[in-house]
């Protein structure tokens, strides 16, 4: 019999457990793929120590190439995970510590606040409270000195939040912490990554540079209309952005990646890349994040996504790149991994939706609500965020409405603004509760949380689309309150 669930993935066998079907799996993913427009996707589940696979769409509008099992995608920031593990074994081989400051390893390393400069330290960059700018994307070219040319370029980086003082997500940390790997490694981050991760794994399909991924049948980012999407002019990040986002890999070898740290750093075929305290030090709670639904957990630890709550532990990342979406959960108490890959269209609301039937099946674990408005207004909380909140890479201007409600300007100045069709958005917010409001961005349908927080100095900050920014500014003959 199937099981009671929108999409049916999993079936009762006669023992009475429940168990995957593979059949039914990929039923779902072709039905999940047309109901939220995704061009192409790929899904692997591992539970009972078994991984099932499907694949639906294609990667590509324009040659109408089929996504298979074996494809590969972009997985972006997922990219994080595997960096954190290079850090961890630097860790283990004693050649790095990581409450010792950056600039011991590194001494040519400059940010533009010198105490930060002295203080940084690799649980920092790991753990996105270094403050450090966050979305410094530098084209410092194809070598293999790209990482090096990354770090010097970071010499006039300014502070979002001091330093340690809150969690705000950093792709600028993790091209530092891959510079600091090569450092130490003497090698490139890539060499490092196949020699440290990709060959103990076995992995046949993972890989960063895109002449690389040529080899394979790959995915193409997808973007514009829903109904009539297009292939992405831009395939990727620059090579400086590697350790951030560049890997490319299929849903597959992700979950072989997680399975090892499932299994406190030893691949499956028994070799060991990570001590148990290593492993367990990635997945414990290092820092908390005050929006505990945009980046999929509301704790952070060295490289993982942390959600705990009251029906138990999970961690995991996402992903994205120009046009493309990834996403990888593990449940460890239960064993579950998941992970979909996807090309254009709503990925993140059909994830939301497929993760919540397979965890609720396979692992018993509730995944978080996404928060939506309450309907009712409070014009004093709404007076109490207008304002100008602004970092190096984006400005967001509150304005409260006739009838309390917010609306923002939002303008993105960083580097990747000239690659948009249009960097400033207008949208309106809804409030869930004090200090919680919430938006839809365009051609989405999921709520985006808006969360407005102080630090201990009092300084008023939102916490918006993952990076925290700090209000510079109160309209004229506004009070703060």
């Amino acid at each position: 019999m199937m099981s009671v669930t929108s999409h049916g993935f999993t079936q009762f066998p006669a023992k009475g457990s429940i168990t995957l079907d593979n059949i039914a799996l990929q039923d779902s993913l072709d039905e999940m793929c047309r109901e939220y427009q995704v061009v192409g996707a790929s899904l692997a589940v591992h539970a009972d120590d078994q991984t099932l696979q499907a694949a639906s769409g294609v990667l590509n509008v324009d040659t109408g190439v089929e996504a298979t099992t074996d494809s590969v995608f972009q997985v972006g920031s997922i990219t994080k995970a595997w960096t954190a593990t290079l850090a961890l074994q630097l860790v283990d081989d004693g050649l790095v510590r990581l409450d010792e400051p950056i600039a011991s390893y590194l001494p040519e390393f400059r940010v533009a606040d010198t105490e930060v400069r002295d203080g940084v330290t690799l649980r920092h960059l790991l753990t996105h409270t270094s403050g450090l700018e966050g979305d410094h994307f530098v084209d410092t070219g194809r070598g293999d000195d790209c990482l090096g040319k990354y770090v010097e370029s970071c010499a006039a980086l300014a502070q979002t939040h001091p330093l340690g003082a809150t969690m705000s997500y950093c792709n600028s940390g993790y091209s530092i912490a891959g510079h600091l790997i090569e450092r130490l490694r003497r090698k490139t981050w890539d060499e490092v990554l196949v020699e440290g991760v990709i060959e103990p794994l076995g992995l046949s399909k993972t890989t960063t540079l895109p002449e690389e991924v040529l080899r394979f049948r790959a995915a193409i980012g997808h973007v514009g209309d829903l109904a009539r999407p297009r292939t992405s002019p831009r395939w990727g990040p620059p090579r400086s952005a590697g350790p951030a986002g560049l890997l490319c890999s299929t849903a597959g070898e992700v979950v072989t990646f997680a399975r090892m740290h499932l299994d406190h750093g030893r691949a499956p075929g028994g070799s060991r890349l990570l001590t148990p305290e290593s492993a367990h030090a990635m997945q414990s709670v290092q820092a908390t994040v005050p929006d505990a639904w945009t980046l999929g957990g509301n704790a952070w630890g060295l490289g993982w996504a942390l959600s705990e709550t009251e029906s138990g532990r999970l961690y995991g990342h996402d992903g994205s790149t120009f046009g493309q979406r990834a996403f990888l959960r593990i449940a460890p108490d239960a064993r579950v991994v998941i992970v979909l890959l996807t090309t254009g269209g709503r990925a993140t609301e059909m994830f939301d939706s497929l993760a919540s039937e397979l965890l609720e099946d396979l692992a018993g674990f509730a995944m978080p609500a996404r928060p939506r408005p309450a309907g009712d207004v409070d014009p004093g909380d709404a007076l109490a965020r207008v304002g100008i909140y602004q970092s190096p890479s984006t400005r967001l201007e509150f304005t409260s409405g006739e009838s309390g409600a917010l609306h923002l300007e939002m303008t993105d100045t960083s580097s990747l603004a000239g690659l948009l069709s249009d960097p400033s958005r207008r949208l309106d917010l809804l409030p869930v509760r004090p200090g919680l409001w919430v938006t839809r961005l365009s051609s989405q349908h999921h709520w985006v949380p808006a969360v407005f927080f102080e630090l201990e100095s009092g300084q008023p900050y939102v916490h918006f689309a993952g990076r925290a920014t700090p209000r510079v500014e109160l309209p004229t003959g506004h009070s703060p309150t």
